[in-house]
């Protein structure tokens, strides 16, 4: 079965004055493009026949309001999703929205999604308040996380730390979002991050942010003595195994992000392994007509084998228990 690991919706209480089946794109404090708002965000009816004509049998719903948000908003999703999933049994799973530097309140919230929710996963961002996902301050988190079987979802910041050099032409959400992913993924490597949570299992939207065109790169700089880092505090810190141990036994990477490109996922398999990568859409926002979902799926199977586990095949990865 096909299950888009990527697939977002909207509480239609957060659909914003002005949106309609055209987008409304929201600007954030230093004029840069946001996040794009439509009525087919909450029209769970046409993500539904989608899902049909392009063959997928189940959508895992995360929402970008509630990513890394205040309680309230992170409960709103995390009912609405809930209501989704009751609403059109067997066709939504919901994702958990708690905000991972949320205090006691975030915690119970999170386990609420967990326990009784059922919710199999837990969805932050990849940068968030200037804060890496390699800051001691977010060990808590990851260690609840993983106490509770649960996955986390690591989705492109909305708004970056550094946005002002993305200042024309939708720089940020056109690349400047892709490199947060690919620091994400080098933060929780180098950071310890796996190796203080042994348990713990992440799925990297975006294929990586496409890390597979820079790991050559990234690899090379790995070798500290080589570059004259050895010993720095920050620069000089590697992680207890290989760079490439920790992307084919601990993540998962997800093929969204690439507007239903199939070659961005095969070119992709020249440097990550099939068997960690995951079906996702990213609709409705990248993609829109059920048409243009339905030739990715087309386009992923094309590749064969690797399609075949893509396609469903790697599942087990994160709704199956930890992966590695």
């Amino acid at each position: 079965m096909i299950v888009d690991f990527q697939h977002h919706f909207l509480p239609r209480e957060l659909l914003p004055e002005g949106a309609g089946e055209q987008p409304f794109t929201r600007y954030d404090a230093d004029g840069v493009p946001s996040y794009s708002f439509h009525t087919l965000l909450v029209d769970l009816d046409a993500h539904v026949a989608m899902m049909d004509a392009a063959g997928i049998g189940t959508a895992v719903l995360s929402c970008a309001e509630g990513m890394c948000a205040g309680i309230e908003k992170s409960r709103l999703c995390n009912d609405a999703a809930k209501a989704a999933e009751r609403a059109y049994p067997g066709r939504f799973a919901g994702t958990a929205h708690a905000h991972p530097l949320g205090g006691a309140e975030a915690m119970r919230e999170l386990a609420r999604c967990a326990d009784e929710l059922g919710f199999a996963g837990v969805v932050i961002t990849s940068e968030f308040d200037g804060i890496g996902l390699d800051a001691p301050e977010l060990d808590p988190f990851w260690a609840e996380a993983a106490r509770r079987g649960l996955y986390v979802f690591v989705h492109p910041a909305l708004r970056l730390t550094h946005a002002r050099q993305f200042d024309a032409y939708d720089l940020a959400r056109a690349v400047g979002r892709e490199f947060s992913l690919v620091q994400a993924t080098i933060r929780l490597v180098n950071g310890g991050v796996f190796d203080r949570h042994p348990d713990l299992t992440i799925q990297m939207a975006h294929l990586g942010g496409g890390i597979a065109s820079v790991l050559g790169r990234i690899r090379s700089y790995q070798d500290r003595e080589f570059w004259g880092t050895a010993g720095n505090d920050r620069h000089g810190r590697n992680p207890e195994r290989a760079f490439d141990d920790y992307l084919a036994e601990r993540m998962v990477f997800d093929t969204a992000g690439f507007c239903g490109d199939p070659r961005s996922v095969a070119t992709s398999l020249v440097e990550l392994p099939a068997e960690r990568i995951v079906f996702a859409s990213d609709y409705p926002q990248e993609i829109r007509k059920p048409e243009a979902v339905r030739a990715f799926v087309d386009g992923i199977r094309a590749l064969g084998a690797a399609g075949d586990g893509i396609l469903g095949g790697n599942n087990g990865l994160l709704l199956g228990g930890p992966a590695g």
